[in-house]
C-alpha cells in the first residue's frame, strides 16, 4: 500500500488487519474461563477507529520497517486502550451505559467481570510485545525499549496518571495547565506509544524516534481538544454516545476554559506543528503520517 491508495481505503485496510489479528490474539488453546474470554473480546471486537494501531502501523512504514511485526504490537496498544475504555465506563470512573453505539462491558457482564477483561486485556498486551523477538526475529533490545515505553507511557507516569488527574480534577480544575496535563497523559501518551512501537520496529534513529514523540504529544493533544469540540457540536449517531455529556457532568473542557472557536484553532496548530516535526525528521514515507494529523483535525466522530 502506497499513496496511490486513498487514505480512507489505506485506514479500513489497516482496521481489517488488525481487526482479524485480533480475533487470533488470545490463543485458542488457551483454557480461559469462558465467560472472561467473551467480555473481553466483547469490548476488543465493538469496532472503532482503531487510531492507535493505524499510526503503530504507519509509523512503521514511514521507515519500511516489519509490517508483521508491527501489527502485532498494533493490537498490543488496542488492547491496552481497550482496558482503559472498559475501566473508564465504569460506575466508579465516568459511570457510562454505552460505548461505540452498544452497551459497556460492565452493563453486559457486571461490573467484577468488567474489571477483570479489562485486566487481563493489560497483561496480554505485555504477552504481544514479548513476542515480537521471538516470532519476527525484532532485536531483543528494541523488545525491551517498546516494553519499558509500554510500561511508562500507559502506567501511572503516563495514562493510568492522567485518568487519576481527571478524576481529581472532577473537584475542579482552575487552570488550563492542569486540563493540559490530563490530556496530556490520558490521551496523548498511549498515542506517542503507538509511534514509538512502530518507529522503533523499523529502526528508526535517536532523531526520528524524538520527531514521533513530538508527533504523538501534538496530535495527542489536538485529538482530545477536539473530543471536547464535539461534546458540543458533535452528531450523537456519528460519535455511537450522548453530547453535551461534559457539560451534564460538569467537566471543565478547553471550550470551557478559552472558548470553542480558540479550541478550534488550537487544534490546528497543534497540527501543523505535529506535521513540521514529521516533515523535517528525513522519513523514508512519511505520508500516510501527514495524512493521518489531517484525519483527525478535521473529524466529526
Amino acid at each position: 500500500m502506497r499513496e496511490t491508495v486513498s487514505f480512507r481505503d489505506y485506514h479500513q485496510n489497516i482496521i481489517e488487519r488488525v481487526t482479524t489479528r485480533l480475533e487470533g490474539s488470545i490463543p485458542a488453546s488457551w483454557h480461559i474461563p469462558s465467560s472472561l474470554r467473551e467480555a473481553m473480546l466483547y469490548s476488543l471486537m465493538a469496532g472503532g477507529k482503531r487510531m492507535r494501531p493505524l499510526l503503530v502501523m504507519a509509523a512503521c512504514e514511514a521507515m519500511e520497517g516489519n509490517e508483521d511485526a508491527a501489527l502485532d504490537a498494533a493490537c498490543a496498544v488496542e488492547m491496552v486502550h481497550t482496558y482503559s475504555l472498559i475501566h473508564d465506563d465504569l460506575p466508579a470512573m465516568d459511570n457510562d451505559d454505552y460505548r461505540r453505539g452498544k452497551l459497556t462491558n460492565h452493563k453486559v457482564f457486571g461490573e467484577a467481570a468488567a474489571i477483570l477483561a479489562g485486566d487481563a486485556l493489560l497483561t496480554h498486551a505485555f504477552y504481544l510485545v514479548a513476542q515480537l523477538s521471538g516470532t519476527y526475529g525484532i532485536p531483543a533490545d528494541k523488545v525491551v525499549e517498546i516494553t519499558l515505553d509500554l510500561s511508562e507511557l500507559s502506567g501511572p507516569k503516563g495514562m493510568v496518571g492522567g485518568q487519576a488527574a481527571d478524576m481529581e480534577g472532577e473537584q475542579g480544575l482552575t487552570e488550563l495547565s492542569q486540563l493540559e496535563y490530563i490530556h496530556l497523559h490520558k490521551t496523548s501518551d498511549l498515542i506517542m506509544f503507538s509511534l514509538l512501537a512502530g518507529g522503533r520496529i523499523a529502526g528508526a534513529d535517536a532523531a526520528r524516534l524524538e520527531a514521533l514523540r513530538i508527533f504523538g504529544r501534538k496530535i495527542g493533544l489536538a485529538f482530545q481538544i477536539q473530543d471536547d469540540i464535539l461534546d458540543i457540536v458533535g452528531d450523537e449517531t456519528k460519535l455511537g454516545k450522548k453530547t453535551q455529556s461534559d457539560i451534564k457532568q460538569e467537566k471543565v473542557t478547553y471550550p470551557y476554559f478559552i472558548g470553542l472557536e480558540a479550541s478550534k484553532k488550537e487544534v490546528e496548530r497543534l497540527t501543523e506543528e505535529a506535521k513540521s516535526a514529521i516533515s523535517k525528521a528525513g522519513f523514508t514515507n512519511p505520508a500516510r503520517l501527514l495524512e493521518i494529523a489531517d484525519y483527525l483535525m478535521n473529524r466529526d466522530h
